[in-house]
């Protein structure tokens, strides 16, 4: 839904205003939970070779790389949301292209090391054939400028994703409110240079702004690093493409934005990709619990 938020914000404030808005409100958040979490014991950051200096040196550098990625995605995202016509389908279409990084992820991996299980790439293919009904049912001279900027997008959360799992050693709360003030700050000096904020569109924006900033700056983005922790980042960026069906089905809800019956069945596909992309994780808990099962009985 964080793209129905961003569709209703670009029609008052700029895209530097609204992600340091946005970034500074979940950071805010963040603050609070890890207070919460050092109140009731539940905080218990990981001490890493080296004492707490070091994974304090780490959990800075890891927050500032991160968020130095996050800021350029998100501003090439806002920016191509900014740019797109009246009559676009804005929320799912954006969605969906920024759901391409999934892919970005598979072949960045293949360069660094990484070899996800050959399903994975099955659910890929799967998921591009979904997408490509969803984003370009009329066929691919109807692209807009906005597609292109989304498409960059894409490659830069792919690049976050990747980041990311350099830094999963870390605390992972600690990490986003780390990477969130980092883009907050590179967005607030683009603000003031390239910008002309002006306060009361920024308040006229505000519940947008909210929902941007708790729920998916906040909430999401924190989500994301602590699953990272235990998942695949391949697949993981492919789960968490599930924001892109929501993107569409919160733009048609809230904002009038007509899906058509191609539109849907491209839904239906990237669901079946998300499916398929589970697989080999459950074929291997499977096989884990069978040997597991193995061993129990022969004792």
């Amino acid at each position: 839904m964080a793209f129905v938020a961003q569709t209703d914000a670009a029609q008052h404030v700029q895209p530097f205003t609204f992600n340091a808005s946005r970034n500074f409100i979940g950071a805010l958040f963040l603050t609070g939970v890890i207070a919460w979490r050092k109140r009731t014991g539940a905080d218990k950051q990981p001490i890493e070779r080296g004492g707490t200096g070091y994974t304090k040196r780490m959990l800075l550098v890891g927050g500032i790389a991160c968020g130095a990625v996050l800021f350029v995605a998100s501003y090439l995202q806002q920016t191509g949301i900014t740019s797109y016509p009246p009559d676009a389908a804005v929320s799912g279409r954006s969605g969906f292209i920024t759901a391409l990084y999934m892919v970005m992820v598979a072949v960045i991996g293949l360069f660094i090391g990484k070899k996800p299980h050959p399903l994975v790439f099955v659910a890929v293919g799967v998921a591009l054939v979904g997408m490509w009904f969803l984003c370009v049912p009329n066929g691919i001279d109807n692209i807009y400028f906005g597609d292109v900027l989304v498409f960059l997008c894409a490659i830069g959360y792919a690049v976050h994703i990747i980041v990311i799992d350099r830094y999963t050693h870390v605390d992972g709360v600690r990490l986003s409110r780390v990477q969130l003030l980092t883009s907050g700050v590179l967005s607030l000096v683009g603000m003031f240079i390239f910008e002309q904020p002006e306060w009361g569109l920024v308040l006229a924006a505000a519940i947008p702004i909210l929902y941007a900033g708790i729920c998916s700056d906040g909430i999401a983005y924190t989500f994301q690093i602590i699953a990272q922790q235990t998942t695949d980042p391949t697949v993981a960026s492919i789960l968490m493409s599930l924001e892109s069906v929501f993107a569409a089905l919160g733009g048609w809800l809230i904002l009038s934005e007509a899906l058509t019956p191609v539109e849907l069945f491209g839904c239906a596909l990237v669901f079946a990709a998300v499916m398929l992309a589970q697989m080999p994780d459950f074929i291997e808990n499977a096989r884990q619990k069978r040997a597991s099962n193995s061993i129990s009985a022969t004792r």
